[in-house]
């Protein structure tokens, strides 16, 4: 039986008392249910004739349903792709100008990206699809859709970002201008991918945030035909908004799961390739070391055996070695040879 350590083990009394509330909270969620079942059994809400054209693939309509469906799905995966590709480099575009500017330089900057985000996107989408066609700016509803998204989500993004950076190490910073980078260099090769690794999880969920603000333009626009359109037109022919809502929030929550296994799974492959390019470096480094230690081994062992050449050498055997390897002589060494020339011809030479 394992102890905790953070805290005391209930006793039991406590633990008496954790049943009966979980019994109970249990039992109230299930009148819940049952009361709201029973609700709907009343209005009818079960009835095949309601389900069967969403669900079952035996009936007549079901082709006609899952072809509108379907369409619904690549319009808001379109508006989605289209939105996040914007929104990450405009975001990327917005970091890297606030974090280069100084303090003067970045105030416009800055005073956009709070103006963005404090604005709710249900506005930017309304200023995208309503003011700016009053404006004379025609603009296909697809793209009203896609520049409402980006206005708030790219600002959101640099900010995430930002904060990304300003969590790494003050290192990574002096490493890269260190080497010769610049400022710039430094911010977008260095700083940015780490910054991205790191708040890759606040980027998934900012992800997800932008898919199912997609819905929104089946409120405030005349289109694209997104799921929450196509969902409104099934709901307006067969007359089954409890039926069309659960298949609605059904496909919206596949869509953000599969999204957020993808980028889990991105993630996890980027941290595969760098493990596996450290080891690579580790494995290179531990070679250089081995290397290095061999060549220390032998230029000792050869000092050493020449040091007992030289400690064995016979007499003469510097005649032998090569000039450049001889002992210069110094300008003002004489040797006996010299001496004796000088005494036979030299006219000082009293002997001469």
């Amino acid at each position: 039986m394992s102890t905790s350590v953070l805290y005391d083990a209930p006793g039991p009394r406590a633990r008496r008392r954790s049943r009966i509330i979980s019994v109970v909270s249990i039992a109230v969620i299930l009148g819940l249910l049952a009361a709201a079942a029973w609700r709907l059994g009343q209005q009818g809400q079960f009835s095949p004739e309601l389900w069967s054209p969403l669900f079952w693939p035996g009936d007549d309509d079901f082709v006609t349903v899952w072809g509108r469906v379907g369409t619904g799905i690549r319009n808001t995966l379109l508006a989605a792709a289209a939105a996040i590709a914007l929104s990450l480099a405009i975001g990327v575009a917005v970091t890297t100008t606030r974090l280069m500017l100084g303090r003067g330089g970045r105030l416009p900057v800055v005073v956009l990206v709070e103006l963005l985000r404090g604005t709710p996107v249900v506005v930017l989408i309304f200023f995208s699809g309503k003011i700016l066609p009053a404006l004379g700016v025609g603009l296909d509803t697809f793209w009203q859709l896609v520049i409402g998204l980006t206005l708030y989500n790219s600002v959101v993004i640099a900010e995430i970002l930002r904060a990304g950076v300003a969590a790494l190490p003050r290192g990574q910073r002096e490493a890269g201008l260190a080497i010769g980078l610049t400022k710039r260099q430094t911010l977008l090769t260095i700083q940015m991918p780490q910054a991205f690794r790191l708040m890759l999880p606040a980027l998934i969920s900012q992800l997800v945030v932008i898919v199912k603000d997609t819905s929104l333009a089946g409120i405030i626009l005349t289109g694209p035909e997104e799921l929450l359109r196509i969902g409104e037109q099934l709901r307006n022919f067969f007359g089954n908004p409890l039926q069309v809502a659960i298949l609605l929030i059904i496909l919206f929550v596949t869509i953000n799961v599969l999204l957020s296994r993808l980028a889990t799974y991105v993630e996890r492959k980027l941290s595969e390739s760098r493990s596996k390019v450290s080891s690579d470096l580790d494995v290179d480094a531990d070679q250089v070391a081995d290397a290095t230690t061999a060549d220390d081994r032998r230029t000792d062992a050869g000092d050493a055996s020449g040091h007992g050449r030289r400690v064995r050498a016979r007499p003469g055997a510097l005649s032998r070695r090569s000039p450049a390897s001889r002992p210069t002589q110094s300008a003002n060494s004489v040797g006996p040879d010299d001496r004796r020339a000088w005494r036979t011809t030299s006219p000082d030479n009293p002997g001469g």
